[in-house]
C-alpha cells in the first residue's frame, strides 16, 4: 500500500482483517469510518469495517467453510454449538438474527431459540 517495508505488516493484519469481513485499502483512500493502521511512525493501511448485518453473514460462511458442508446439513449437537458460538459473538444482537441464523441452519426462529435457551439453563 505503500513502501515495500509494509509488507510484512499488510500480511500479518490480512488474517483478521478477513475473519472479520473488512476491506483492506491505501491509507489515503480512507473513509472517516475507516480505521487507519500506522507502522513506525507511517500510515500502512486502512481497514473498512463491514456493517453488522454484513458480518453475521461472513461469520455464518467462515463456520460454513470450517465445517466443510453446509451449516443446515450438520446435525442438531452441531447446530446447538454453532448457537453458542453465534451468541457469544453477539450475533443475536444484530436486528434479524434469529431469523438469519435460522435460516443457515435450516431450522425455525423456535427452535434457535430453543437452543439459546438451553444454553442459559445449562
Amino acid at each position: 500500500m505503500t513502501g515495500t517495508g509494509d509488507e510484512p505488516f499488510i500480511s500479518a493484519v490480512k488474517p483478521l482483517v478477513d475473519a472479520m469481513g473488512g476491506e483492506m485499502l491505501p491509507p489515503d483512500e480512507a473513509g472517516p469510518d475507516d480505521v487507519v493502521l500506522a507502522w513506525e511512525g507511517a500510515d500502512v493501511v486502512a481497514v473498512r469495517l463491514p456493517q453488522l448485518a454484513d458480518s453475521l453473514d461472513h461469520i455464518l460462511a467462515a463456520l460454513e467453510r470450517k465445517r466443510g458442508k453446509p451449516l443446515a446439513d450438520l446435525d442438531r449437537k452441531a447446530k446447538q454449538e454453532i448457537v453458542r458460538i453465534l451468541e457469544a459473538r453477539g450475533a443475536f444482537s444484530v436486528r434479524h438474527g434469529v431469523e438469519t441464523v435460522a435460516s443457515a441452519l435450516g431450522v425455525s426462529r423456535f427452535t434457535v431459540y430453543n437452543y439459546l435457551n438451553r444454553e442459559k439453563e445449562a
